[in-house]
């Protein structure tokens, strides 16, 4: 999926959009998609000046918004649809490794439940093959 495809399936818009490309996708199972992060995204002149770092915070968002399209793609749903996820809890949130300028932050989820509207997935993170993070989440399709 490109940017245009990926809008289609998110609600989301520019700056807080942190899924630039879908790489692979299988409806019902798992998700490969990519964060690059350039120097001059906003959030790096506070986070930190003189070290800049990918907010742990927006790096569980990036993961949870490969999971939603995931979900919507699953579906056959799109964001124009009217279907809206929620980010619904996060469990077992784990960081390994500093994402910086320069990276490009593989995300990854598969499902592993979906009962009611609530959507329960496996989430992780990694550059170069190295983990960056993970995490079990939960989204609500309301």
């Amino acid at each position: 999926m490109d940017i245009e495809e990926i809008r289609r399936h998110l609600p989301h818009r520019y700056p807080f959009l942190l899924v630039d490309r879908v790489v692979e996708v299988t409806a019902g199972e798992s998700i490969v998609a990519y964060k690059n992060l350039s120097v001059n995204e906003q959030f790096f002149n506070g986070h930190f000046p003189e070290q800049p770092i990918f907010p742990g915070v927006l790096l569980l968002e990036a993961m949870a918004q490969a999971a939603g399209i995931l979900g919507f793609y699953s579906q056959g749903k799109t964001n124009e649809d009217g279907s809206t996820y929620y980010f619904a809890g996060a469990d077992d949130v784990r960081f390994k490794r500093p994402c910086v300028p320069g990276d490009q932050v593989m995300l990854r989820a598969s499902i592993l439940s979906s009962r009611r509207g609530i959507w329960k997935f496996a989430v992780s993170s990694d550059v170069d093959g190295e983990l960056a993070a993970s995490a079990t989440i939960l989204c609500a399709d309301r």
